[in-house]
Formats: structure tokens, C-alpha cells, sequence
């Protein structure tokens, strides 16, 4: 496991890298279904991010990034259906973060995260819709894409 995540289990650290594709499908879903767009760029974000970052949200990313596609295509057959079950589900299982989060030994790195899955969440938001199919936000994203079923992370 990547140093900066010391503290919580190999289990912990796949439910943190699930929730990008969670996170994924509950923003680009929102509306009630997941384009191509959406999906196309979510896993660039995710693999701009394997390098753009500092090193332990890079080689988080970088991890996310190597089974992303599997993971997001089996959660989007998995919560298959009406938008706001979906969304609930979704909701519900991105809330166990709460309990992750603190036990991240290194508090910048867990900081970090969060905010990157909050800036994941806008870039999902963003992928369609709006000029050139681009920079649209609609009602429904707006709502989720503050993920405010996961607690912020402070200090």
C-alpha cells in the first residue's frame, strides 16, 4: 500500500479507490443516465491525476487508474435502474468514507483526497451538455457533485 495511507487496511484503501467509479456513476448518472462522454472523461481525469499530483494522490491515482474502466462498467450494470435509487445506494455507500478518512495517518494526504474526490465530482459534472458538450452543469449534478455524504476532512 502507498505510504502516505498508513493506518487503514488493504480493504480500507480498495473502498477508496472504488469511490472514484462510485463517484463516477453517481454524478454522470445523476440525470438519469451515463454517456460515453462522461465515462471517456472521467478516466482521463483519473489518469491526468496519476501524474499531476503530489506523490501519494499521484500513485493513488495511478492504482485507481488500473482497474477504473473494470470498476466503473461493473458498478454502472450494478446500479442499473431509476436514477434516484441509484443516487441513494450511491449516496449510502460513498457515507463509509466517513469512517475511513480518520484513520488516515498522514492528515494532508487525507485532506487531499477528499478534495480531489470533490474536484473529481465537479470534472464528472462538467464532461456534457453546455457549448461543444462542455462546461454544462445541470440541476441534478449541481446537487450531488458536493459529495456532502462524505464528511469534510480536517486537520
Amino acid at each position: 500500500m502507498i505510504e502516505q495511507f498508513k493506518g487503514i487496511s488493504e480493504e480500507e484503501f480498495d473502498q477508496l479507490k472504488s469511490a472514484v467509479s462510485l463517484i463516477t456513476v453517481l454524478i454522470a448518472g445523476a440525470d438519469g443516465s451515463i454517456d460515453r462522454k462522461e465515462k471517456e472523461w472521467a478516466e482521463k481525469v483519473t489518469n491526468i491525476r496519476s501524474y499531476s499530483l503530489p506523490d501519494g494522490l499521484k500513485d493513488f491515482y495511478l492504482e485507481v487508474g488500473q482497474d477504473f474502466q473494470e470498476r466503473l462498467d461493473a458498478y454502472i450494470d450494478e446500479y442499473a435502474g431509476e436514477a434516484e435509487i441509484r443516487n441513494r445506494n450511491i449516496s449510502q455507500e460513498l457515507s463509509k468514507l466517513n469512517s475511513l478518512f480518520p484513520k488516515i495517518q498522514d492528515r494532508e494526504t487525507a485532506i487531499a483526497l477528499y478534495e480531489s474526490f470533490i474536484s473529481f465530482a465537479r470534472h464528472v459534472a462538467r464532461a456534457s451538455g453546455g457549448f461543444l458538450s462542455w462546461g454544462s452543469i445541470n440541476v441534478h449534478e449541481k446537487r450531488l457533485m458536493s459529495l456532502e455524504m462524505i464528511d469534510p476532512v480536517e486537520d
